[in-house]
């Protein structure tokens, strides 16, 4: 047998019997061994016979019978499935004489398949025949999988039908219902039309951010093609989106990708300008394929392209389009630019409600217009890095599936019999092993509850199933009416106005009628299955995706966030007008207030050491996220020179680290809801401040790597000892600071800080040296403190007043603020109440009073 006349499918397929017939013993390689390969899922021949109307499945299940008749051969040197039958012989050379006839080089799969009706006293033929298939039948279904086409390479039946197998028809999506409706976007598809309708350079390239809604533009245009609504030139057209990653797929060989491409484009060209070729994310044409020695497939494109043989919709985003398309100015040309902008939020809002009821049947839930509204304006203003309206859906169906996961789940009220019921039959079964007096009376007992439990456990889950029921009956009456609309729209394109009439006066509004009455049936007041989407879904999905607290204020939050002054009051002593400025800034942000374009609070912190200052950006970390190492802190120290500015944003393109990102930008990017402390910041470099005069004045930054980074969730305290000198003059017992003081602190604060800097800040407090009132309070703290960790040892620590007092005079300096005072109580008071403990001389249970006896600290002690 010479391998040379037949096609690579064919060769592989006689190898593939080879096997099958030592598999099974058999001699003699036959027909039905051939066959039992030929019909196998994925095959040529398999498409060609289904397309022909044949049940695959069954005519295998009679190949798989033929091959049990043919008799197996045992023995020591039999070889299995070395040679040919004569049946087979007769086949082969039957399909040559065929393969001749239409001029064809090679005999391919679907010559075997015409040689085999032709065939007499065959089982298979007899069978095919049977089953009502013809030669003619048969003939007409090889012709038109050909496409009209001779066999002239030995790998042409990997061409037959490219675009069917790389490339997704639209069109017809849309005629089976599996696209969304396309809302807006009219202007861009006008413009796409009006391009494809020139007579040279008629390819349009959709250009813009990715989820602006690219795909959706050409969707839309093909919805308007099945509806007719687009002019005559285009009535006519079918939209192929082509894969390119399955173009790639597999080619494992120099030129089979150049092949395949070669196979689609053959198709395109032989359609005569009927099929419009959509490409997504048209950038990976550029290079796509190169090898040493080979073409990529943007060149492939080119002369088609010119020609005037292609008609190419393509999409990408704005900076691939750069990188890759303009990049080869001969490609660039052949294509004609549409900017798809972001739709505006009032766009996504009507987007969002013409998709609601699509969402509304796949998840079975009801969308409330008040989570559209929502999803649209939170996206826009808290999601910077994504756009719409992409990340409005997004919000949509993650809130419909967390709703979704909850219907399906067993509710508390339930759960809480059902665990309930379970504890006590198991207290049932141990009763049961008991003989005594009570503990059989306490088993009657447990029976009637147990009796009780389960009749309200099953009224419950089957309040629950009823529930669920009546939702899914809504949700399959939507289904329902949504196909109709479909099946309305079908007849409308078709011009069957009896169908369509029907449809629009009879069926439709008779679902339409049922559906009312579903959704307005009455309802239990207490409802156990929550099937609503609101905003209050939205604000929380969002509040999971960005950790920023959007959520409607829980009642102990509000607690909180009222009280938020005075537990800052307590950490923070002596600096009141600091504090209630930042806990100001913070209600305002929670109630909604606060400028959306500027970070929640901007401020600007003045004073000597050990005053406070970073004291209180750690109090308001603390509060509100429940640990004060909660917050980005930079100490602006490590930013003296020119180039560390770098290291806020990110290394530029081509400097060592700039993949790494920066460490302001990187820290906000991940956690976009918290506070930024630029510790000691008088002592950055001048460009340091010039990097943050966009983010205390637009809330953003564009990092190293062109990301914009938003700041508009954060609160930003810069502390400074500039004035110190000044306000440590200040001999206020009050803690206020005279006009005087003020005066000078600003003149030097304005001398070494930039005008447009100090004048994006919020505002700049000043705190004060600590009154010997405060330093008594800061005492009282820090020896509390000391309590709390002695409570382990079950020792109890108090202090009286003239220690109290002792210790803040003798332990405070104003130059050095209240850090000095720290060491004092751990020299005068933690180092000897240690030795004494280990001394033995306090005992646990014991309670200590720290006292002042001749200007010496001496503690008493109480069993």
């Amino acid at each position: 047998m010479d391998n040379e006349n037949y096609t690579t499918e064919v060769q592989k397929s006689l190898a593939e019997a080879q096997k099958v017939a030592i598999n099974r013993k058999h001699q003699e390689i036959g027909i039905n061994e051939l066959f039992k390969v030929l019909v196998q899922p994925g095959e040529i021949a398999a498409e060609i016979y289904k397309k022909a109307g044949l049940d695959i499945q069954a005519f295998e299940n009679f190949i798989d019978g033929e091959l049990d008749k043919v008799s197996v051969v045992e023995g020591g040197n039999v070889q299995y499935g070395q040679s040919i039958s004569q049946q087979l012989f007769s086949l082969l050379q039957k399909a040559q004489e065929i393969a001749k006839g239409n001029q064809d080089t090679y005999v391919s799969v679907d010559t075997l398949m015409l040689a085999l009706m032709e065939l007499e006293y065959n089982p298979l033929t007899e069978y095919l025949k049977q089953t009502g298939l013809t030669k003619n039948q048969l003939g007409k279904v090889v012709a038109d999988y050909r496409g009209g086409e001779r066999v002239t390479s030995q790998d042409q039946e990997k061409g037959y039908k490219s675009l069917e197998k790389y490339g997704v028809n639209l069109n017809k999506e849309v005629r089976n219902g599996n696209q969304d409706p396309i809302i807006g976007r009219d202007e861009e598809i006008r413009d796409v039309i009006r391009i494809l309708s020139r007579k040279a350079k008629n390819n349009p390239v959709l250009i813009g951010e990715p989820g602006v809604g690219k795909t959706a533009i050409v969707e839309g245009l093909a919805q308007r093609i099945v509806r007719n609504d687009v002019p005559d030139n285009l009535k006519d057209k079918t939209i192929i989106s082509l894969d390119m990653g399955s173009l790639i797929a597999g080619a494992k060989y120099r030129g089979e990708f150049e092949e395949r491409l070669k196979n689609v484009l053959k198709e395109v060209k032989k359609s005569e300008g009927k099929i419009l070729l959509f490409i997504d994310e048209i950038h990976n044409i550029v290079g796509a394929g190169k090898t040493e020695g080979s073409m990529d497939a943007g060149n492939l494109l080119k002369p088609m392209l010119a020609r005037g043989e292609l008609h190419l919709i393509g999409a990408t985003t704005l900076d691939e389009y750069r990188e890759y398309i303009e990049k080869d100015k001969a490609l660039e040309r052949r294509f004609q630019k549409v900017l798809v902008k972001e739709p505006t939020v009032e766009d996504t809002i009507s987007i969002l409600r013409g998709l609601k009821e699509r969402y509304e049947i796949h998840h079975g839930v009801r969308i409330h217009d008040n989570a559209l509204v929502a999803a649209a304006t939170l996206s826009n203003r808290y999601i910077t890095d994504r756009f719409l309206p992409d990340k409005a859906l997004d919000l949509i169906d993650e809130a419909c599936a967390e709703i979704r996961v909850e219907m399906n789940s067993v509710p508390n009220e339930l759960d809480q019999v059902t665990r309930e019921l379970m504890r006590e039959e198991v207290e049932e079964a141990a009763l049961k092993k008991e003989t005594d007096a009570a503990s059989k009376k306490r088993l009657e007992e447990l029976q009637a509850e147990l009796s009780n439990l389960r009749e309200k456990a099953n009224k419950l889950r089957q309040r629950w199933e009823d529930e669920k029921l009546d939702i899914q009956k809504v949700s399959d009456k939507k289904s329902e009416l949504d196909k109709a609309r479909h099946q309305l729209e079908e007849a409308e394109n078709n011009y069957d106005l009896e169908k369509a009439a029907k449809l629009q006066h009879a069926t439709i509004p008779q679902l339409e009628k049922e559906l009312q009455q579903l959704e307005n049936s009455e309802r239990p007041k207490e409802w156990m299955v929550e099937e609503s989407v609101t905003d209050k879904e939205i604000a929380e999905v969002i509040s999971r995706m960005t950790g920023i607290p959007i959520s409607k204020l829980v009642e102990g939050e509000r607690e909180k966030l009222l009280h938020l002054a005075d537990n800052l009051h307590k950490r923070v002593i002596g600096q009141d007008e600091a504090v209630d400025a930042v806990s100001d800034a913070v209600l305002r942000s929670r109630a909604g207030l606060q400028n959306p374009n500027k970070p929640l609070g901007s401020f600007l912190f003045l004073g000597p050491t050990g005053v406070g200052k970073t004291e209180l950006a750690k109090a308001l970390a603390e509060n509100l996220f429940d640990s004060e190492s909660h917050m980005v802190r930079i100490d602006m120290s490590e930013y003296m020179e020119k180039y560390s500015v770098s290291r806020l944003v990110g290394a530029a393109p081509g400097y060592v680290g700039y993949e790494e990102g920066g460490q302001l930008t990187e820290a906000v990017r991940r956690n976009p809801y918290t506070i930024i402390l630029l510790d000691e910041v008088e002592k950055a470099h001048p460009d340091v401040f010039n990097i943050l005069l966009q983010v205390l004045d637009d809330g953003r930054l564009t990092d190293g790597q062109g990301r914009t980074v938003n700041f508009k969730n954060t609160i930003l305290i810069m502390t400074s000892n500039l004035g110190s000198e000044f306000l440590l003059e200040n001999d206020s017992t009050d803690g206020t600071i005279s006009p005087e003081i003020k005066k000078k602190v600003m003149q030097l604060t304005q001398a070494h800080f930039k005008p447009e800097f100090l004048n994006r800040i919020d505002d700049i407090l000043m705190f004060t040296p600590l009154t010997m009132d405060s330093v008594q309070k800061i005492v009282e703290k820090f020896i509390h403190q000391l309590s709390d960790r002695l409570e382990s040892q079950e020792i109890t620590l108090g202090i009286d007043e003239d220690a109290q007092k002792w210790i803040a005079k003798e332990g405070y300096n104003p130059a050095y603020g209240a850090r000095p005072l720290q060491r004092f109580i751990t020299n005068n008071v933690e180092t000897p109440l240690a030795k004494e403990i280990i001394a033995g001389k306090i005992l646990p249970h014991s309670k200590v009073t720290v006292t002042l006896v001749d200007n010496q600290l001496k503690f008493i002690t109480q069993a």
